[in-house]
């Protein structure tokens, strides 16, 4: 099943002619397109923001449900706008629509006597909208949101892709590193020994092929075996391998496990935290240098969870 990122950009427009309006609109009243936007990007949850004209205030609610459905996690923003088709620049307000305006102002007016009377530009405005009523923007404004939801779950699952194919690859080149490190271990350990085992030659002035004492050899073998115990990295090399698996099996899964992206987020922190070890064990530079890459790949992998879902 597919793995989502979180980030992705959608878009829909509609145009709204004055027939599909209440049988009371004006022959002369422009048509509306109505455009919307969907923007995503990374987030820990689903953070949304609506950003609307007042005409489509009322349909928040109901395409906020629509969005969860189809968004678990990310920062969402959903912009719509609407604006008149016409090609003419304004359309002319009837006669009959310029009557209600004013009675409407009127009795504002009577009210609140301190308020700004109707400029030539609100009454345009009006004019332009008045003919649409909220209710008759909701089928078109649901529909277009379903559309760009449906391009921007198209669009987030061909990012998820290509992270999940960078993660693969990073986690190919992570195997090679751990198997790089398996015989160095084995090797330093039998290379100190024989320092340490020289070393006490050295002290006790005996030539060379002559017959340690076995208390100083015990006790250069112990050395040795000290050595070995501090610098074992048996241990975080199999739970790096055992993080490889369980994340080559999420990437698998995608879709199906929920919270995919905190899952592999928390895989990526105990990645890090074992290559650490391996590099504070390190007793020569090959270690050191396997353990630096490693980490640098695992920053790398770190950028890429954070953008799935």
């Amino acid at each position: 099943m597919s793995i989502f990122s979180m980030t992705g950009y959608a878009s829909a427009q509609a145009e709204l002619q004055p027939d599909t309006a209440d049988a009371s609109s004006s022959p002369a009243a422009p048509s509306l397109r109505i455009g919307m936007e969907i923007r995503s990007v990374n987030s820990r949850f689903l953070d949304l923001s609506f950003k609307f004209p007042e005409e489509l205030r009322p349909h928040e609610a109901a395409l906020r449900e629509l969005v969860m459905k189809h968004i678990k996690r990310g920062k969402v923003e959903v912009r719509a706008s609407v604006e008149s088709a016409t090609d003419t620049s304004v359309a002319a307000p009837s006669v009959a629509l310029l009557q209600r305006l004013n009675a409407l102002q009127d009795n504002v007016l009577a009210w609140l006597p301190k308020a700004n009377p109707l400029s030539v530009a609100d009454v345009l405005r009006l004019s332009s909208t008045s003919s649409h009523s909220s209710a008759d923007l909701g089928p078109t404004v649901t529909q277009l949101a379903k559309t760009a939801l449906k391009q921007l779950s198209n669009a987030r699952e061909r990012e998820g892709k290509r992270l999940a194919d960078s993660l693969h690859e990073r986690l190919a080149q992570l195997r090679v590193l751990a198997e790089q490190a398996k015989p160095l271990v084995p090797q330093l350990v039998e290379q100190q020994r024989q320092r340490f085992l020289e070393r006490w030659r050295d002290a006790m002035n005996l030539a060379d092929g002559t017959t340690l004492p076995e208390a100083a050899q015990d006790r250069a073998l112990s050395e040795a075996t000290a050595f070995a115990i501090r610098i074992d990295v048996a241990e975080e090399l199999t739970r790096l391998m055992s993080h490889f698996e369980e994340m080559d099996s999420l990437l698998a899964a995608g879709g199906k496990t929920e919270g995919v992206g905190k899952r592999l987020d928390f895989l990526i922190q105990e990645l890090h935290r074992e290559a650490n070890t391996l590099g504070s064990k390190s007793a020569t530079l090959e270690m050191t240098r396997i353990s630096v890459d490693m980490k640098v790949l695992i920053e790398q992998m770190r950028e890429q969870v954070q953008n799935l879902e």
